[in-house]
């Protein structure tokens, strides 16, 4: 099964925190889709180079490191879906003392990177790198004459599509041709905006990650798109900001999110804040479909009652993991909350391990 995010977040913390007195700490990525046969033979086979490490220590710590992941190895017949990312090393501290120890996960998402290597460190770049593309924001500058689309995937901002408008810039006319050319360009800005709200629609309707939209530009451009663009309704619903901007190139997709800091830092933290509503509003109006507190939560775990498991970021991991072990087993989604918010604070001091029910337990 693969990992959770919020696993993976504790096992990239985990491990980012270990430091081998030498370069002994083996790290092996299988990328999805990767024969697992191929890894393993090259794993022996860097099994026998081991062999040549002047140092008997740390010959032996990484001998036995390759010589456990190629054990582990021999148990799958295939890669699995998204791929293997194996962490293995002595982890003692103190010199000469051995804790060979053993990670072994199955990314939330597909692995693209193929690596082996042998370090002080374990390499856990590639999945930072996963965690921070979990939340993708469209982004969109525009003015009259052109509009920039792009996404912002974790901290990597990427243009997508570059349009121009056509639309003229302004000339001096009086009567009849001033009065035939705003006409003109009005009808050509109207065209333009359609075309911009066709291609976001191309793009933006079906994208998964997709939690927000935000607009660029100068006044009234932007303004006069939402409500002339015909911007169908699922994505209208998106936009989280509106930003004044002057550039409208892919200068501009970089000005807009330096300019919505304060939004994006806000999204996961409006996110948690509507969870614990809900939760303290079923607790308040229906009891019986909200739990809180370890035995109750267990209770109705037990009963696969549970839809929604919620865990304070402030418990023992030992905890979170035991009870993340039991809402998987039956399909519940879990939460972790910070205590950033009031409401997190709050339900840090109600023992911080709450549920929303599926139905009542009686």
């Amino acid at each position: 099964m693969p990992t959770s995010h919020e696993e993976l977040d504790e096992l990239i913390e985990t491990l980012g925190k270990i430091r081998g007195r030498h370069t002994e700490l083996v790290t092996v990525m299988i990328p999805s889709g990767a024969n697992i046969y191929t890894t393993a033979d090259q794993i022996a086979a860097e099994g026998s180079t081991a062999d040549n490490i002047k140092s008997k220590t740390v010959r032996k710590n990484v001998t036995d490191a390759l010589e456990m992941i190629g054990r582990e190895l021999k148990k799958y017949k295939q890669t699995p879906p998204n791929g293997m990312a194996i962490f293995c090393g002595n982890v003692s501290e103190k010199e000469g003392q051995n804790d060979l120890k053993l990670w072994i996960i199955e990314p939330p998402q597909p692995l693209k990177t193929r690596l082996y290597r042998c370090d002080q460190v374990f390499v856990i770049e590639p999945l930072k790198e996963m965690r921070e593309v979990q939340e993708v924001y469209g982004l969109l500058v525009m003015d009259r004459k052109e509009a920039t689309i792009g996404v912002l995937e974790g901290k990597q901002i990427r243009m997508i599509r570059k349009m121009s408008s056509g639309v003229p810039g302004k000339i001096r006319a009086g009567g009849q041709s001033a009065q035939r050319f705003e006409r003109v360009t009005e009808g050509l800005a109207k065209e333009f905006f359609r075309r911009v709200s066709e291609s976001m629609k191309e793009i933006f309707f079906d994208m998964p990650k997709l939690k927000g939209i935000i607009l660029g530009g100068p006044v009234p451009t932007k303004e006069e798109f939402l409500e002339q663009g015909q911007l169908v309704t699922k994505l209208k619903e998106k936009v989280i900001g509106v930003k004044d901007i002057g550039n409208t190139d892919e200068s501009g997709l970089e000005d807009l999110v330096v300019a919505s800091q304060d939004i994006l830092s806000q999204q996961e933290i409006i996110k948690e804040k509507k969870l614990l509503e809900k939760f303290f509003e079923t607790l308040g109006k229906k009891p019986d479909m909200a739990a809180y507190g370890e035995e109750p939560v267990k209770k109705a775990l037990k009963y696969g009652a549970v839809n929604i498991l919620l865990l304070s970021k402030k418990l023992k991991k030992d905890k979170i993991a035991e009870l993340r072990k039991l809402a998987e087993g039956i399909s519940a989604s879990v939460e972790i909350v910070s205590v950033e918010t009031p409401e997190g604070e709050q339900f840090s001091n109600i023992s911080g391990i709450g549920a929303i029910l599926r139905f009542a337990t009686g």
